[in-house]
C-alpha cells in the first residue's frame, strides 16, 4: 500500500515531525523540474551569439543574446530555474557568466574560477554549481564550486583522480560526473562527487569506449545520456547510465549526425544536443531523443549558425529538484476531498500490467500537469489484458489474463489505498474495449473468452455485486478501444473473427440493448488507447494488418453524431496495449509497447478539443509496461 499523509478517519494522536517529513519527503511531494523548459547553446569557435529553444517543442533556434566573453568551451547543465550559468572560455579562461532565462539578453559577470580552463565537466542542483578537471591548457584535475543564488567567485571543492582535459559532464540532484576525456591519451573513466559536501572524485564506472573530445551529457532525474565525441573518428553513439548505481554506461542508440564538441541540455523527459565538430566543419544540427525509451535521435530543428564547441543549459536541466506539493491531491490533512467528476475531476490511474514481471500495482497522475507516475496502491490480485471503467469517485479493474477470470476489484479515488472485491462479470475475458461509462453504469463491452466475445455487460458504481447482461456489440469485437459522453457509450476496433476491425458501434448508456453502427474508424487496427471528453472521442495508435504493426496513427469522432472517424495527428511513435486516462480537456496515452524500442514507461498527452501531435507527459513509476489499463475521475463520461 502507498502511504500519503495518514487518512483523516485513520489519524490519532499528533504527527510526529519526523514522520511529517517522511511524507513530504517521500509521498507528500515528488520531484518537478523548475522553469519554463529552455534550452540554451551560447558561444563557440568564433561566435558569441546565445541561441534558444523550448525543449518540448521541434523547432529551429532563435536568438536570445551574447556572451559578453566569446570563445569556445564545451559545458553543460550549470543552473536553475532563474539563472544558467556559463563557465570557462577559449583561451583558457577563469571567466563566470551568466544570463537569466526568463528574459532575452546578453549574460553578465558571475565571478571567477578558481583556475583559468576549459572544456570542464560537473553540472549543478538548484543551489551549487560544481566544475570538475578541464584543459589549462595542459590536463587539469580541479574541482571547485559555485552557490548559484549569490554571485562571486568558485570555492575549492577538490580533485579528480587523474587530470583530465575536454572532458564532458553530467549530473542528476545530488551527483556530479566528470565523463571521458583525454589524459593526454582518451580515456573512458567516469568520476562523481557528491555535491553537497567538498572533496575528491570517486570512481563510479566507464563510458562504451574510451572517448577524448568527450560525449555532452543530459539526462532525467534517474537517467544520464552522454552523446558524441571522438576515438578518433567521429561518433554518432549516445551512452546511457543510472545516476543512483556505480557502473558501466550501455548503449542508448545513435545521433542523426556524427561529431564531437557540441551542446546538450534537457526537461528532464527530453534529451537534447545541438551543434558540434563535424569533419566537415562546424554544425547546426539539433537532435533530441525521449529519455525514457531508448533509440535513435530524432531530428529537433537548427542553430541560428554552425557552432563547434559551444556552451550549453537550461533552466529544468535533470540536476533542478523542486519538491512541489502533492501533484494529486488525496485527502489532506484538513480532510479536503480531491475534486471530481466532470470538468473539475483530474486524477488518472494505470492498474495491472506486464513488462519486466505481471504487476499488481495501481499508480496515480495529475492529467492536467506533466510529470511521473506515483504509487497509488494494489488491485486484488496481478493483472494484464484487463477491462477497466471509473466514476467519480470509484476505479473499476475487470477481468484479467494468466488465467482468464471475471473477478472485479474497485479502488475508493479520495485516498490512497489497495482495491477490494467488487464481483463478477457476466463472462470471464480479457482484452475487453477500453472503458465507457457514465456517473452511474459502467460498461465491459467485448473481450476474449478466449474466442472474440460480442458480450456487453454493465455496474452500477455506487453498489458492490456481479455486472448484469447490458446487450451484445455490433461485432464480436477483442482489444477495441471505447470512450463515452455522459449519454452515449462507443467501441471501435479490435479484432473479430475475420481479422482486425475498422467498426465503431454505440449504445445509450442508461437502457440496455444492442450496439448500433455509428461509422469507421480511418484505419482498421486492434488495441488503440482511447480517449474523450463529453463531445469527442479520440482512438490512439494499435496494430494494423498486412503487415501487423503498431501505428501512430490517431483519430477522433464526434460522439452525439454518427460518421466515419478524421485523422486527429501522430502519436510520438506506433504504439499498441497501453493504458489510457483524461479529463475533459486532456488525454493520456500511458506506457504500452513502442515501436523501435519495446514496452515503454513513457506517458504521452494530447489536447482532446484540438488536432496536432502528442508531446511527452512523463513516465510511469512502473518500468516499460505493457497490457494494462487505466481510468480516472474526470473523464467525459462525467457530469
Amino acid at each position: 500500500m502507498a502511504n500519503s499523509y495518514p487518512r483523516r478517519d485513520q489519524a490519532s494522536g499528533i504527527w510526529k515531525i519526523n514522520q511529517i517529513t517522511k511524507n513530504i519527503k517521500d509521498q507528500g511531494t515528488y520531484p518537478q523540474i523548475g522553469g519554463a523548459g529552455k534550452g540554451f547553446t551560447a558561444g563557440g569557435s568564433g561566435t558569441s551569439k546565445i541561441d534558444v529553444v523550448t525543449i518540448k517543442t521541434a523547432a529551429n533556434a532563435t536568438d536570445f543574446g551574447d556572451l559578453t566573453t566569446s570563445g569556445s568551451n564545451c559545458t553543460s547543465c550549470r543552473g536553475n530555474s532563474t539563472r544558467v550559468i556559463f563557465v570557462g572560455a577559449t583561451p583558457a579562461s577563469n571567466v563566470i557568466q551568466y544570463i537569466t532565462p526568463a528574459s532575452s539578453g546578453n549574460s553578465a559577470d558571475y565571478g571567477d574560477l578558481t583556475v583559468a580552463r576549459l572544456n570542464i565537466g560537473g553540472g549543478s542542483n538548484t543551489t551549487r554549481a560544481v566544475n570538475m578537471g578541464g584543459q589549462t591548457p595542459s590536463a587539469g584535475n580541479v574541482i571547485d564550486f559555485m552557490t548559484i543564488p549569490t554571485l562571486g567567485n568558485a570555492t575549492d571543492f577538490g580533485d579528480l583522480t587523474q587530470s583530465t582535459r575536454q572532458i564532458a559532464g553530467n549530473c542528476n540532484p545530488t551527483r556530479a560526473f566528470a565523463m571521458g576525456g583525454d589524459t593526454p591519451s582518451a580515456t573512458d573513466r567516469i568520476e562523481m562527487v557528491e555535491m553537497s559536501t567538498t572533496g575528491n572524485a570517486v570512481d563510479f564506472g566507464n563510458l562504451i569506449q574510451a572517448t577524448y573530445s568527450a560525449p555532452q551529457g543530459c539526462g532525467s532525474f534517474t537517467r544520464g545520456l552522454n552523446a558524441g565525441g571522438q576515438t578518433p573518428t567521429y561518433l554518432t553513439t549516445i551512452n546511457s547510465f543510472n545516476y543512483g548505481s556505480l557502473g558501466n554506461t550501455i548503449d542508448f542508440g545513435d545521433l542523426t549526425v556524427a561529431r564531437r564538441l557540441l551542446a546538450a541540455f534537457s526537461d528532464t523527459q527530453r534529451g537534447v544536443w545541438a551543434g558540434g565538430l563535424t569533419p566537415s566543419g562546424a554544425s547546426n544540427v539539433i537532435d533530441f531523443v525521449n529519455i525514457s525509451s531508448s533509440g535513435n535521435a530524432t531530428d529537433f530543428g537548427d542553430l541560428t549558425e554552425g557552432k563547434d564547441s559551444p556552451q550549453s543549459g537550461s533552466d529544468s536541466h535533470q540536476g533542478i529538484e523542486a519538491l512541489t506539493p502533492r501533484a494529486p491531491e488525496l485527502y489532506s490533512p484538513t480532510g479536503t476531498v480531491v475534486p471530481r467528476g466532470g470538468g473539475v475531476g483530474d486524477l488518472g490511474f494505470h492498474y495491472g500490467g506486464s513488462g519486466p514481471s505481471n504487476v499488481n500495482t495501481i499508480g496515480v497522475v495529475q492529467i492536467s500537469t506533466l510529470g511521473n507516475s506515483q504509487d497509488f496502491g494494489n488491485l486484488t490480485a496481478v493483472a494484464y489484458q484487463c477491462g477497466g471503467g471509473s466514476s467519480a469517485t470509484r476505479g473499476i479493474r475487470a477481468g484479467s489474463d494468466g488465467p482468464i477470470v471475471n473477478t472485479i476489484d474497485y479502488w475508493e479515488m479520495a485516498s490512497k489505498g489497495n482495491a477490494a472485491d467488487f464481483g463478477n462479470l457476466t463472462v470471464a475475458r480479457r482484452g475487453m474495449l477500453g472503458l465507457a461509462g457514465n456517473d452511474t453504469r459502467g460498461l465491459f463491452q467485448g473481450g476474449n473468452t478466449p474466442s472474440a466475445s460480442n458480450v456487453i455487460d454493465y455496474i452500477t458504481f455506487t453498489t458492490i455485486g456481479n455486472a448484469t447482461d447490458f446487450g451484445d456489440c455490433v461485432e464480436t469485437q477483442n482489444l477495441g478501444g471505447a470512450v463515452s459522453s455522459n449519454t452515449r457509450g462507443l467501441n471501435a476496433g479490435g479484432t473479430t473473427p475475420s481479422g482486425h476491425s475498422n467498426t465503431i458501434g454505440y449504445v445509450t448508456i442508461a437502457s440496455t440493448g444492442n450496439a448500433t453502427d455509428f461509422g469507421d474508424l480511418t484505419l482498421a487496427r486492434y488495441s488503440p488507447v482511447s480517449v474523450g471528453s463529453p463531445t469527442r472521442g479520440v482512438f490512439m495508435g494499435g496494430y494494423v494488418p498486412s503487415p501487423v504493426v503498431r501505428t501512430n496513427v490517431m483519430d477522433y469522432v464526434t460522439i452525439a453524431s454518427t460518421g466515419n472517424a478524421t485523422d486527429f495527428g501522430d502519436i510520438d511513435s506506433g504504439r499498441a496495449y497501453g493504458g489510457q486516462a483524461s479529463n475533459q480537456t486532456r488525454g493520456l496515452y500511458m506506457g504500452g509497447e513502442n515501436s523501435g524500442s519495446g514496452n515503454t514507461t513513457n506517458i504521452q498527452y494530447i489536447t482532446i478539443a484540438s488536432t496536432g501531435n502528442s508531446a511527452s507527459f512523463g513516465d510511469l513509476f512502473e518500468q516499460n509496461m505493457q497490457y494494462f489499463n487505466g481510468c480516472s475521475n474526470g473523464h467525459g463520461g462525467l457530469s
